[in-house]
């Protein structure tokens, strides 16, 4: 992945890391229960607190948000740019009895195309998903196309693990947050101020990585506000006011 000392990312690198094997043990990782206590409905008290009822995740995974979310009534279409992704969502959809979720295979720096004359109260990118994009162009025209599918006054929610925490001192987790699954060990596997491969391994030896761009949070915030959004309201593992370093996972909440 380098050329010239530079580091080159491939954009789709990401699917071939979500391989079928992966993402057929990825709900190992999240742990829905566990990650749903976490939560406390957190993002369910966000999206009311706004007025949102139609919901697009732009990142849906495995489908563990847009699951939750329609089981508490929001109109929700979950997109994923990883076709395995997308699967796995289908058949966690169905497990549940919602089979009538629409699922539709996008990338962010094309939404506006997957999504043509459409317009949501809430677009949200969770799981640490937007630190899949290693250009800063990418990642600028992926939040125009979220700004102009946002309804007016609607909000986006987007999230990333706290890196300023992970290259300032180092990488820590207290495992209370996000990935709650207690059968797989996580931990960086390279880490610079350009990349982090995060490092996979499950209590049967099965590992798996997963490369991300370390960006930090005021960064992010200065990127929703160069979109347009007028406001940023962050959260620390889904505390207001938080000291910058503690928490594991920020949220940020972008209103229109």
């Amino acid at each position: 992945m380098r050329q010239n000392d530079e580091i080159i990312v491939p954009k789709d690198l990401y699917k071939e890391q979500y391989s079928t094997e992966f993402v057929g043990r990825w709900d190992e990782l999240i742990d829905w229960q566990r990650r749903a206590d976490a939560e406390n409905n957190f993002f369910q008290n966000i999206l009311k607190e706004h007025g949102a009822e139609t919901v697009l995740d732009i990142a849906c995974g495995t489908g563990f948000h847009v699951v939750t979310l329609a089981a508490d009534g929001f109109d929700v279409t979950g997109a994923d740019g990883a076709p395995n992704m997308l699967v796995q969502a289908k058949e966690n959809a169905e497990r549940f009895g919602m089979d009538d979720i629409r699922l539709v295979e996008a990338e962010w720096t094309r939404l506006t195309d997957a999504f043509a004359g459409e317009r949501f109260d809430a677009v949200i990118c969770l799981g640490n998903a937007f630190t899949h994009l290693f250009e800063e162009t990418d990642r600028v025209q992926a939040l125009n196309q979220v700004y102009s599918l946002l309804n007016e006054d609607g909000i986006a929610i987007i999230d990333q693990r706290n890196y300023d925490a992970i290259l300032d001192n180092g990488f820590h987790s207290k495992h209370q947050s996000y990935y709650m699954g207690d059968m797989v060990e996580v931990s960086p596997e390279e880490l610079t101020e350009e990349v982090l491969t995060m490092r996979y391994e499950y209590a049967d030896g099965d590992v798996h990585f997963l490369t991300l761009c370390p960006i930090r949070q005021n960064y992010v915030t200065g990127l929703l506000k160069g979109a347009g959004f007028s406001s940023v309201e962050r959260y620390g593992d889904f505390v207001p006011g938080y000291d910058f370093y503690e928490p594991d996972f920020v949220i940020q909440v972008a209103k229109k």
